[in-house]
Order: structure tokens, then sequence, then C-alpha cells
């Protein structure tokens, strides 16, 4: 089985592909797609579409899954957030992948044993449990990984 984490921005959407095995899951790939800040937003959004499809179809991942939206206080952030989640939802939906979603206290319990384990604990314990020579860097692909780690615990 090959999951795709995602953890979804308009600047930067991390990404983490890995390989479902036994005794402990293989990472393909992972890294962010990054948009620039000078691009009008229908322009950002669609790299983001384009890059998420080429890697769909490059992995022909059984299932893709998504950090829950979550936000306390910029709602104009959560606005753009959510944008980013459509086109990205929208490609998965073109090549009838399914989508499943956990929240960021989710995520971090079934990396750290914490839900509320920082950026860093998580980043290590994604090296850790992958083998990773380094922390997987920046923040966000190691949440696209931590994502899809946590998936592939859950359906154990």
């Amino acid at each position: 089985m090959i999951v795709i984490g995602i953890d979804p921005g308009v600047a930067r959407t991390g990404y983490g592909v890995l390989r479902r095995c036994d005794p402990r899951p293989v990472p393909l790939t992972f890294g962010c797609i990054e948009t620039g800040g000078d691009s009008r937003p229908s322009r950002r959004l669609l790299e983001i579409y384009e890059r998420v499809s080429l890697l769909f179809d490059e992995y022909a991942p059984d299932c893709i899954v998504l950090e829950q939206l979550f936000f306390s206080r910029n709602i104009t952030s959560a606005m753009h957030v959510s944008e980013a989640r459509g086109v990205i939802l929208l490609a998965a939906e073109e090549r009838e992948i399914p989508v499943t979603e956990y929240t960021p206290n989710q995520v971090k319990l079934a990396v750290t044993g914490s839900g509320r384990a920082d950026k860093h604990q998580v980043q290590e314990m994604v090296r850790r449990l992958l083998r990773l020579q380094e922390l997987p860097r920046p923040d966000d692909a190691a949440d696209g990984l931590a994502i899809a780690l946590c998936h592939i615990n859950m359906v154990r």
C-alpha cells in the first residue's frame, strides 16, 4: 500500500510518500511544493494542483491523507489553506483516490505518543521511525510524512 500524506498550504504544501511494509513503512520521497508569493492566488493554486497531480500520477497511491483544517485566530490564513485543500481534493477525486483526514492532535499522538508534541519532537520521531539519517526538512515535509505514518498506524 502506498500512502501520500499532505500538509496543505498555499505558500508551502508538505508531502510524504510512504510504502506500507512490515515491520516499518519505507519512505519513497518527501518534500514541499512552494509557490511564489508574488504570483496571483489563482496561479499559486494551479501550481499546487499541477504538482500534486504529478505526485499522484507518479506514485499511484492507494490513499491520500490530509491534516484537517484547524485554526483559532487567523480566518484569512484558514481560507487560503482551505483553497489549497480544495485543489488537492480535486486532484485526488479526478483519480478516484480515497482521502482520509486526521486532526493535528491525532497525528502527533500517533507519531510521538503525545497530542501536545512540538514540531521538533514530531520531526525527531519521524526520523527515528523511518530510519532517516537526518531530520526531514522543512517542517511541512516532516508533517506530510507524519500524516502518512499516522494513517498507516491507524489501519494496522
